[in-house]
């Protein structure tokens, strides 16, 4: 997986590639502690994002809960599979997804 952040002021944008599974899932945890510190908007770019598994899901999770407390977390560009799965899971009913 390809994790690329850009940071503008208090928003993230984190642009993921590949594949959100256990092998990748603690990547992107370390890539992300600690650079939410003073974020109050987070952006998670799936437009390149080929598959998520329950790890995935996880993190999603934790990252929703953080951002509540402290602002919005924004979920962009979700292809068809993943979108099921969200759906599936009940997970597109507490993100929010553009």
């Amino acid at each position: 997986m390809v994790i690329k952040q850009v940071k503008n002021d208090k928003e993230l944008l984190v642009s993921l590639s590949g594949r959100l599974d256990t092998n990748t899932s603690t990547e992107l945890e370390s890539a992300l502690k600690g650079a939410l510190d003073d974020v109050e908007s987070l952006i998670l770019d799936f437009k390149d994002l080929d598959y998520m598994s329950s790890s995935g899901l996880r993190i999603l999770l934790t990252l929703q809960k953080q951002m509540s407390v402290k602002g919005k977390l924004t979920v962009r560009n979700v292809n068809e599979f993943i979108m099921d799965i969200l759906n599936m899971t009940g997970f597109s009913d507490i993100l929010n997804i553009e």
